[in-house]
């Protein structure tokens, strides 16, 4: 099993950046990682998602949300061909801070399975997950700027 998880202190508070990370269509315009994402946000449903790690090579894949918690949760889960080959668990969760006006906000990735050391290069995967964190960062940031 490999976890990632990076961190990312937001100022702005969860409903701004809740509301940013939902807006999938918009996700071309500023996300560097996650590059689309199609689907209902909702329990059971199955997203599309194509992602493009830095300096790797992009993957589309077909997870099944499992859970949403509005303004404080988004997570899938994803497998490639069988159960146990490589499967994969993705959350984000919004935690507020100074009294919900900042957000800590969490990306994080659980792999398993017997393909995982073949197929997750967990260097790129990070920096990919921070550089998601840091554009969801500046773009709720805008929002809250744009809103004063």
């Amino acid at each position: 099993m490999r976890q990632i998880e990076v961190f990312e202190e937001i100022d702005a508070p969860p409903d701004v950046v809740w509301d940013v990370l939902l807006e999938f269509e918009r996700y071309p315009e500023w996300n560097p990682f996650v590059q689309s994402i199609e689907g209902t946000p909702a329990a059971g449903e199955q997203l599309t998602v194509r992602i493009q790690p830095p300096g790797g090579r992009g993957l589309t894949f077909k997870p099944e949300v499992v859970a949403v918690e509005d303004q404080r949760r988004l997570a899938w889960f994803g497998r490639l061909v069988v159960p146990f080959a490589f499967d994969g668990y993705h959350e984000f969760r919004l935690e507020p801070v100074d009294g919900g006006e900042r957000t800590r906000f969490l990306h994080r990735e659980t792999f398993r399975g017997a393909l995982v050391p073949l197929l997750a290069n967990q260097a790129q995967l990070e920096r990919g997950f921070q550089s998601m964190n840091e554009a969801i960062k500046e773009r709720a940031e805008a929002r809250v700027a744009a809103s004063s």
